[in-house]
């Protein structure tokens, strides 16, 4: 990905997060946190990673008020980027957030299962020691 496309990518982000965080007019718009935004190369389409605070309907509801909003947030990108042409948005759930929480879930898990019989690791002070006491003996 080239230097201009990342700074497309990062100046849409700021955008559009500072216009959602300003308050939108919309009820509907709950805690939403843009996670990152995916330009197309030519620049005509970008999309909007968020992720929502809540559960499934929360979610529905915060992407169907950014849809909503989608004019408004355009005009703004329109108005701070001042490109030829301005990308398209469209708002996408980042799964990234609940991928991490299920992970951590099962982790628990298995540690649970396995009674967290995991061995000790040394601390940074107890591994230098014992291999200083290794090399003396040699």
């Amino acid at each position: 990905m080239g230097h201009r496309l990342l700074k497309v990518n990062e100046s849409v982000r700021e955008v559009v997060s500072a216009a959602i965080a300003e308050g939108l007019k919309d009820p509907r718009v709950g805690f939403v946190t843009v996670t990152g935004v995916e330009t197309s190369k030519d620049l005509r389409y970008a999309k909007v990673f968020v992720s929502v605070l809540g559960g499934e309907r929360e979610r529905t509801e915060t992407l169907d008020g950014l849809v909503a909003s989608h004019g408004y947030l355009q005009a703004r990108v329109n108005a701070a980027l001042h490109m030829k042409r301005t990308p398209q948005l469209a708002f996408v759930y980042d799964e990234t957030t609940d991928r991490a929480m299920h992970i951590e879930q099962l982790l628990r898990r298995e540690a649970e299962e396995l009674g967290e019989c995991r061995p000790e690791a040394p601390g940074p002070d107890e591994g230098a020691a014992e291999s200083a006491g290794a090399e003396e003996g040699a």
